[in-house]
């Protein structure tokens, strides 16, 4: 195996067979970073070359102590002061270990170019929460194996060069020298590696340098997004392994100051009586804003994929500016029926994921409502059945409760069609008032459809389309049914996503505003003049709740990070955050911040791409929103540490 990879061509001594060890991994690392650049480009459309010199130049730093984590075991395996190291056995034994740990390394970087058209960041060690109860996640990775084989063969291929290259040298034979001296020696060599790795890993000399993490990479950037080119993907897991969130944060001089800038306490409305209608909420998998045609008509000749929700919007109360609050089918769940936005980590991926929280759910519960959720996955998927618990609902209805697998697509779960149509059955079944959610599975990766829908939808520009158009058939064919049923006209109808789609070939739609952007459409079958297109003011996933509770008239205090969309009295805003930056939206504007001073403000109406950063230049208005995005952050942080999330009564 080594002859067929290389045979040796020099001998070395320890150390320079070391040095040149790492350097070969050292420039693998580099040309991950450059194939990341290339194959993610459309999303750095306006790096030029100097800049990008930069971002890679930065890169450097970080590359240098990811290689040191993952080679930490191969370099005191080679540095121990004893001749065994000369051995060539024990120098197989090394190979295998630097062989094995650093294709890892180079596995993680090459699959994150590929995932980071999902998250839109790198990926950190929240990946393995996130994951750990995904039960089809053998048959998930078999897939993107096979979908994306030439990122495969290119990592092959790398881990190959490095073996080759690993084996062009040989070590020296042991000096034939006195122990004494050679051990002496050695021990002070070893003391200078070990001292050299642990700067490399703290990222400089100075007795005052912090070890560097992932905001580090800022020094080097001039748009958030930017740091996922200076970062690599095992320097980002292993600064996020056990890592603490969140912090107290202490913006104002009291709580009672932040709290005139924004608090999360919401009163209810305890001097009316409650209207108990039913509240059915859809969250739809990936439908971003901009497959949706009725909410893209500045676009000239655009249709979209969704001819039943177009039709469904003219008789439904609208936003043009929704967001969503994160950018994981994670972040959705809470986003929407908890009023939880998705800062620094999804809420279930946090460190207090086990907090206390009041919910839809929760909150009509307590009001009489029946309750439960539906998704079409197996029972456990993304951990939605857990957190449907946590949120309180009565029941939850999975793959296993559909029973039926003639209907399974063979991956997520049961078809969006069949599904929505057992939700529609059960539905009949409950005794009103009732409050249930869905959470379809159709529209997601890898976009396959029933084979007798395979030629009926349009196919589009992107994989995804055709499968949008399926998910729109499928609720046409649930609201065909469900209008027959005595419960239908006592009802309020919530259709939004978990997140906007990863996929995407509009413009506007792939900045870190765009990204967000999610329908929000409010439906209320006996109330005419629930309709209406609102072009000006700013929603977001997480004003549902308190919207739902409004309408309701719910008398009681909850917790909720939104606003009642329909509170004309309130100013509106959005929050969400993307590559270790929060993002505020609010009025015209949008405000980019790392949690310590504002990086970004942008005119979001005359500028959708965002390509004019107007730092600096409306001081009054970067202000206002500092001012609030600090109060919500420090709402949010205290809220989640002391577990204050529900009222005590």
């Amino acid at each position: 195996m080594a002859k067929s990879l290389g045979s040796p061509s020099f001998k070395l001594n320890i150390y320079p067979a070391l040095i040149y060890r790492l350097l070969i991994v050292f420039i693998l690392f580099a040309v991950c970073r450059l194939f990341f650049y290339l194959y993610n480009q459309e999303y750095y459309a306006d790096v030029d070359f100097g800049r990008l010199a930069i971002i890679f130049w930065g890169g450097l730093r970080f590359d240098l102590t990811a290689l040191l984590y993952l080679n930490a075991l191969y370099l005191f395996m080679q540095i121990i002061p004893f001749k065994i190291r000369h051995n060539q056995a024990y120098q197989q034994v090394t190979k295998w270990v630097f062989v094995f740990t650093n294709a890892v390394g180079i596995v993680m970087n090459m699959a994150d170019t590929v995932y980071y058209q999902i998250t839109l960041k790198r990926t950190t060690a929240a990946i393995f929460q996130q994951f750990a109860h995904e039960v089809n996640l053998t048959e998930l990775i078999f897939r993107f194996l096979i979908e994306y084989w030439y990122v495969d063969l290119l990592a092959v291929s790398f881990i190959v060069l490095l073996i080759y290259l690993y084996n062009k040298i040989e070590i020296k034979s042991a000096p034939n020298q006195n122990i004494w001296k050679y051990t002496g020696l050695q021990f002070a060599l070893m003391a200078l590696t070990v001292y050299l790795t642990i700067v490399g890993i703290r990222g400089g000399f100075k007795h005052s340098t912090r070890p560097i993490t992932l905001s580090n990479a800022s020094a080097y950037i001039t748009k958030p997004n930017e740091r996922a080119i200076v970062l690599n993907t095992p320097f980002a897991i292993f600064r996020t392994l056990k890592k603490n969130a969140l912090q107290e944060k202490q913006y104002f001089r009291s709580q009672q100051e932040q709290e005139k800038i924004f608090t999360a306490y919401h009163s209810g409305k305890s001097d009316s009586v409650m209207n108990k209608k039913n509240v059915v909420v859809f969250i739809l998998e990936s439908f971003g804003t901009e497959h949706i045609g009725a909410l893209n008509k500045d676009i000239d000749g655009y249709k979209g994929y969704t001819p039943f929700l177009d039709s469904l919007i003219d008789h439904s109360y609208t936003f043009k500016n929704s967001f969503a609050n994160g950018r994981k089918s994670i972040s959705g769940m809470p986003s929407v029926l908890a009023s939880i936005p998705s800062l620094v980590a999804p809420f279930v991926l946090s460190h207090y994921s086990g907090n206390n929280i009041n919910s839809l759910a929760s909150t009509l519960g307590s009001q009489g409502y029946y309750t439960a959720f539906f998704h079409g996955a197996s029972n456990g998927s993304m951990g939605f059945d857990a957190f449907a618990n946590q949120a309180g609902f009565d029941a939850y209805f999975g793959k296993d409760e559909f029973n039926n697998d003639e209907h399974y697509d063979g991956i997520w779960g049961i078809w969006d069609e069949e599904f929505f149509q057992y939700f529609n059955t059960e539905m009949g079944k409950m005794k009103q008032p009732f409050f249930t959610a869905l959470f379809s599975v159709s529209s997601h990766h890898p976009f396959i459809l029933p084979e007798k829908h395979n030629d009926k939808f349009p196919k589009g520009t992107l994989k995804i389309h055709k499968n949008i158009g399926y998910t729109d058939y499928s609720l046409r064919r649930f609201f065909d049914e469900a209008k027959q049923s005595d419960w239908y006209n006592n009802t309020i109808f919530v259709l939004t996503a978990d997140h906007a789609s990863t996929y995407s070939d509009i413009l506007k739609y792939k900045t870190s505003l765009g990204t967000f952007t999610v329908p929000i459409i409010i439906f209320e079958p006996d109330n005419k003049q629930l309709t209406g297109f609102d072009q000006t003011t700013i929603v977001q996933q997480n004003d549902i709740m308190p919207t739902v509770l409004g309408m309701l008239n719910y008398p009681e205090p909850y917790i909720a990070f939104g606003n009642d969309m329909f509170d004309q009295q309130t100013e509106h805003f959005t929050i969400n955050y993307v590559g270790d930056s929060y993002q505020l939206i609010m009025g015209s504007y949008m405000l980019q911040h790392n949690g310590e001073s504002a990086t970004g403000l942008f005119d979001i109406q005359k500028d959708v791409i965002l390509a004019q950063n107007l730092i600096g230049t409306l001081p009054k208005i970067e202000a206002k929103l500092e001012l609030k995005l600090k109060a919500i952050i420090q709402e949010y942080n205290r809220r989640l540490i002391r577990n204050e999330m529900v009222i005590t009564r």
